[in-house]
């Protein structure tokens, strides 16, 4: 079986995020990482956009991919920040068009408190939000785990 090899771009919001969740939730194959759950991955790259608009965005996928990453996942954070990342759309569209990458939108498992507030505010309502958080809502024990 061949390794997947896995970048994650996270919002520069969280930049000094050591990734826990994220690492977590890979290993567990909980959240996004979930479409892994019989195949060998290893997360080889992990940084943030660079800010609104998403300076990094033209450049990192570029030099995940002379590092052999394949498959990059938008951080969780991305989704559930207040507000979610704006961009993340268009994002996904020129790294597949410029890069040929597979997007996946998030990682770990929303949190249970993320999950109640965007609840209320009716944040996912949109079609691209609501495949977003598709693969990272789990039930409310997951969330509750990642609080």
């Amino acid at each position: 079986m061949e390794k997947i090899k896995i970048g994650i771009i996270i919002c520069d919001r969280y930049r000094t995020c050591a990734g826990g969740k994220c690492f977590r939730s890979a290993a567990n194959r909980e959240g996004a990482f979930a479409i892994y759950k019989d195949q060998e991955i290893e997360i080889a790259g992990f940084t943030s956009c660079g800010g609104c608009p998403g300076g990094n965005i033209e450049y990192v996928p570029e030099e995940m991919a002379k590092n052999g990453i394949t498959h990059i996942h938008f951080a969780t954070g991305l989704i559930v920040g207040y507000p979610p990342c704006p961009y993340m759309e268009y994002f996904e569209k020129f790294i597949i068009e410029k890069y040929g990458m597979k997007v996946i939108a998030g990682t770990h498992p929303v949190p249970q408190k993320y999950y109640h507030t965007h609840m209320k505010l009716n944040t996912w309502s949109d079609d691209y939000m609501m495949n977003a958080v598709e693969n990272i809502l789990g039930d409310e024990k997951t969330r509750l785990d990642y609080d």
